[in-house]
């Protein structure tokens, strides 16, 4: 495995998150010598990974995409091979391509503070090697690699059909005009069903409970008057802060407001299946953006739900049969393959495992700092983008206090920078890192991810006025520069 010995900056991840980092750094400390590994052959992280039918963003392309690099493509909800040429442009056109090593994975992390240096411990294709660094940046996004929740259903092992997770879907499965059931409310499965839908004999979704599903159109109308008006570039920058603080208007009013949010979204779908379907199917028990707000950009779904194509059953699986799913009220689903849309494993750090002069880091008993450090683990940053808005909108912002981290060390002659709770700050509540998310997936991984306070800058916001209010400042007294 060739490459250099040490460098300033080892970005981990080359997915979204890792080609932002990589084109911040490279724009605002042209000095800093870096490397970007990506455990994976090919860059893109998410948008390399999942091959499944229909996979798209959950989010606009005005906001998902870079404020650096303009989307200029016409649909505002894009597909992931999409994405994932517009990740492949933007590395190509800022150099980063280069600095990628790819099929590298981390396997650990050792901070010495005898010498202000983090010592990576990489594996690859070529064998084992080290790698030193003066500042470590994780970009490897929140879930597992290695395969998603994927818990045992009972009677799995009688059923003669074939069973997938959308995470590991194959190359040679042949789903059409075959019994599809796909396991599952999230985004995947939203996706998944209309994608399904026109070649399969049936597409049934299964879900224990509803979802809440936004209908979005799929090409913005105002951005098309605008690429006319003024180009697609100017139009970008233009949407893109509209959709920036609409976002978070619209959390705000559905948390102050939620009947009102509920009637916006129950209306266009009573539109298109009517209400019975709607009030059977797609009205959760939970309030608003406890969990995600899925998108369904045309509504697809629904178009395929009301051409028959794809129906809905909400309930309790019983078992698996060797022709299908029996739900505890007796239904019968027949399938010939199961799909088992059943979430993500969330882990820290693209699962390497981290020390500070010989102390392994257990991330759940840290403090988050900012949303975007560690208590008392020097010179690391992590990329962790917005549950309730586009993930980008909050690593740019990430990425820019960093360079302007490595720039303040630069200035006044500092090696490491830690931060450092005050007397007393142990003490604070420990509240969860991304709190008032309900997400199953969350939950279970809630021990994995550093707590937050009860004040700053111990917190996480989600805002995104209030975020960059928090990282206005890299010199507050709790980072402490040596």
């Amino acid at each position: 495995m060739n490459g250099l010995d040490e460098v300033d900056v080892v970005i981990v991840g080359a997915g979204i998150s890792g080609i932002a980092a990589a084109a911040d750094l490279q724009r605002n400390c042209p000095d800093k010598s870096f490397v970007v590994l990506e455990m994976r052959e090919s860059l893109g992280g998410t948008w390399d990974l999942f091959k499944y039918p229909g996979i798209r963003s959950d989010s606009d392309m005005f906001t998902l995409g870079y404020g650096f690099k303009p989307w200029t493509a016409r649909e505002a909800i894009a597909s992931g091979g999409a994405i994932k040429s517009y990740l492949q442009e933007t590395a190509a056109q800022f150099g980063i391509t280069e600095k990628i090593r790819f099929g590298t994975r981390l396997i650990s992390a050792s901070w010495s503070s005898a010498d202000d240096t983090w010592t990576l411990s990489l594996s690859g294709k070529d064998g084992k090697a080290r790698l030193r660094c003066r500042f470590l940046h994780l970009a490897t996004g929140y879930y597992s690699y290695r395969g998603g929740f994927n818990p045992e259903l009972p009677g799995e092992d009688s059923f003669e059909g074939r069973v997938v997770h959308p995470q590991e879907w194959p190359d040679d499965l042949d789903y059409r005009q075959k019994k599809v059931a796909v396991i599952g409310s999230g985004a995947t499965a939203v996706t998944l069903i209309p994608s399904l839908a026109g070649e399969t004999s049936k597409v049934t979704m299964i879900q224990r409970s509803p979802t809440y599903v936004y209908i979005a159109p799929t090409v913005d109308p105002e951005a098309e008057r605008l690429r006319e008006d003024v180009g697609p570039e100017a139009a970008f920058h233009q949407i893109r802060l509209r959709n920036l603080h609409a976002q978070q208007e619209t959390y705000r009013q559905a948390r102050q407001n939620p009947q009102e949010f509920k009637k916006v979204i129950f209306d266009a779908i009573d539109d298109v299946v009517g209400v019975e379907i709607r009030k059977a199917h797609f009205t959760p028990t939970y309030e608003p953006w406890d969990q995600r707000v899925c998108v369904v950009p045309g509504g697809d779904l629904f178009e395929a739900i009301r051409d028959e194509s794809a129906d809905v059953v909400t309930g309790h699986i019983d078992r698996l049969t060797p022709t299908g799913i029996t739900m505890q009220d007796g239904t019968h689903v027949d399938a010939d393959i199961i799909v088992k849309a059943t979430g993500l494993n969330l882990v820290m750090g693209g699962e390497a495992t981290f020390d500070v002069d010989g102390t392994i880091v257990d991330f759940g008993r840290c403090w988050t700092y900012k949303g975007l450090a560690f208590s008392g683990v020097p010179n690391m940053t992590y990329a962790f983008g917005f549950v309730n808005s586009s993930w980008t909108l909050r690593i740019e912002a990430v990425n820019d206090f960093l360079c302007r981290v490595l720039q303040h060390m630069d200035d006044i002659g500092a090696a490491r920078v830690t931060p450092t709770p005050a007397p007393g700050d142990d003490e604070m509540p420990r509240l969860p890192y991304n709190a008032g998310v309900t997400s199953g997936y969350m939950q279970r991984a809630a021990r994995y991810f550093p707590a937050q306070g009860d004040h700053e800058p111990w917190l996480n916001p989600q805002n995104y006025d209030e975020t960059i209010q928090l990282l206005k400042s890299v010199d507050d007294g709790v980072l402490r520069y040596v």
